[in-house]
């Protein structure tokens, strides 16, 4: 797959199409997420669903968006 260019937003902060800045638990999420971040993880278990999530480093290190609807997809502009 071609590398595609990161978007301009950081990485600990989700396009708003995928996590909503109402989101009723959406500090909880970020703070897992960057926590994530922080331990240098591949992703993190969302504290709303319990699914495994992956982290916008992660995303970023395939060098590609899957066009799978990824919550912190850097490739979305």
């Amino acid at each position: 797959m071609p590398t595609e260019r990161l978007s301009a937003r950081p990485l600990r902060e989700p396009h708003p199409d995928r996590l909503s800045l109402d989101h009723p638990r959406r500090a909880e999420i970020l703070a897992a997420h960057d926590a994530a971040l922080a331990r240098n993880e591949m992703g993190y278990s969302d504290p709303a669903t319990g699914l495994f999530v992956m982290t916008a480093a992660y995303l970023a290190e395939r060098d590609y968006c899957c066009v799978k609807g990824c919550r912190h997809c850097p490739y979305v502009r």
